[in-house]
Order: structure tokens, then sequence, then C-alpha cells
């Protein structure tokens, strides 16, 4: 009767450790499912931070199992594919945009071909709309808000066109990278925020167009399109880009 009760002891101590064990598979199982699922979710946090600025691209490799690593290298690569700089705008113009956004470039093409023939305007085709550049030389005076008397016919052109539309307007001031310091500005954000509050002010007052749809944006220098080591690189970076975007599609963010 003693040796019924022992084995039954046995046995039940037995099933107890074998339900200790699989508990322990299944929580080890867990842990390399999560571990697998924290290391995704890293990459997904870095690449969106690298996207917004927040961190600089790093080539850290991440694992997301024991036996599968992603290069971060390989994962900024596919990211750079999807962002947009304004280097990018002018060198490699957005492909297969919607017609109604290639009808609104071949517009201002047309009532601005001098300018644009003269290389004080430049009209593209980007992921976010059109980008009608100004250039400094044409249509402001140097470290100036203030805008060339000259200018007035350009922007009675343009601005007829932007009336007749409806699409909302993202007004860009930009810079070199050449320190200002006058009686008026202290530095080129304040330079590069007034010419665009000053292209806003005019569309409203003198053309009327809706202040709704308008927006006004300071980048100095660190939005450039060109070198800042010559002077025709500079130039092109002194600017104010007139942003007619695209409503098909989500903003970028700057």
């Amino acid at each position: 009767m003693r040796v019924d009760v022992l084995d039954r002891g046995v046995v039940s101590y037995a099933d107890f450790i074998t339900l200790l064990f699989a508990f322990f598979v299944v929580l080890y199982a867990s842990s390399q499912v999560d571990k697998r699922k924290v290391g995704k979710l890293a990459v997904a946090i870095q690449v969106a931070f690298q996207q917004l600025g927040v961190f600089e691209t790093s080539n850290t490799q991440i694992p997301l199992s024991d036996s599968e690593a992603v290069p971060f290298a390989q994962v900024q690569v596919v990211e750079n594919a999807e962002r947009t700089t304004d280097f990018e705008r002018f060198v490699q113009p957005m492909k297969g945009m919607p017609s109604p956004m290639k009808n609104v470039q071949n517009e201002l093409e047309k009532a601005l071909a001098e300018e644009i023939k003269s290389k004080i305007v430049n009209v593209t085709l980007t992921r976010e709309g059109v980008v009608v550049s100004l250039r400094e030389v044409g249509f402001f005076e140097s470290g100036s808000a203030t805008m060339r008397a000259s200018s007035k016919g350009s922007i009675d052109r343009l601005a007829a066109i932007l009336a007749s539309r409806s699409e909302f307007l993202r007004i860009e001031g930009h810079t070199d990278n050449i320190p200002i310091h006058n009686a008026r500005f202290d530095s080129n954000w304040e330079l590069s925020s007034s010419r665009a509050t000053e292209m806003v002010k005019l569309f409203i007052e003198r053309y009327h167009i809706d202040a709704s749809r308008l927006s006004a944006a300071g980048y100095a220098e660190f939005h450039s399109v060109s070198q800042n080591d010559t002077a025709e690189g500079r130039a092109q970076n002194r600017r104010v880009d007139i942003v007619i975007l695209n409503p098909s599609r989500p903003p970028i963010a700057p």
C-alpha cells in the first residue's frame, strides 16, 4: 500500500516537472517573438526619427532575431527614396504627376517664359506640387525684404494665375549661408521669414488672393538647392519659393 502511494507521488511530481518545463518553453518562445517585434519596432522608430531629422544617419545594425539582422544603412536607402529635399526638388523632378499639376506648370512656364529664359525664375514639378522659385536678383533688393519695382510685371502675371486657382500656397523664404546683421535683420532667419511674409501680404492686399489659402515660412540657409561655396550657388539659394500644393498628396513636413 505504501509503495502505491509513493508511486502515485512520483508520477504527480513528474507531471509537475513536465508542465513546468513546457511553461518555460512557451516563455522562451514568446521572448523570441517579442525580441523580433521589438527589433522591428526599433527599426521603424529610428527610420521615422531619421525622416523627421531628429537623429542623424547611422549604420548601426539592429537585430530582428537571432538569425536575422538588417544593417541600418540598407533601411536608410529606402527611407531616403521616400523623402523630398529641396535639392531633389530641382535635380529630380517628380514624374507621373497628375495632369492638373502638369497643366499648372505649363501655364506658369508660358506666362513666365521671359523670366525663365533670363534665369530669374524656375518652375518645377515636385512631389508636393509646382514650385515657382523667384531668385533674389530679379525680385528683391540685396539683404532686404523690399521688392524691386521692376518685378511688378512678373508678379502680376504670376498672381493672375494663382488667383484663378484654388490650391493652397506655401510661400518659403530662403537665403545663402552668409550671415546677415543690419539695421533691420539680425539673422538669415529674419530675412527669409520677412520676404515670405511680404510676398503673402502682396498676394492678399494687391491681388486679393484668399488669405486662407496662404502660409509663409522662413528657412534661412537650411533648405539650399545649390552649394554655397560659389557665388552662383549662393545666388541660386537666395530665393522665394511659391509652392502650389498638390491637393491629392498629403503635405511633406519641412
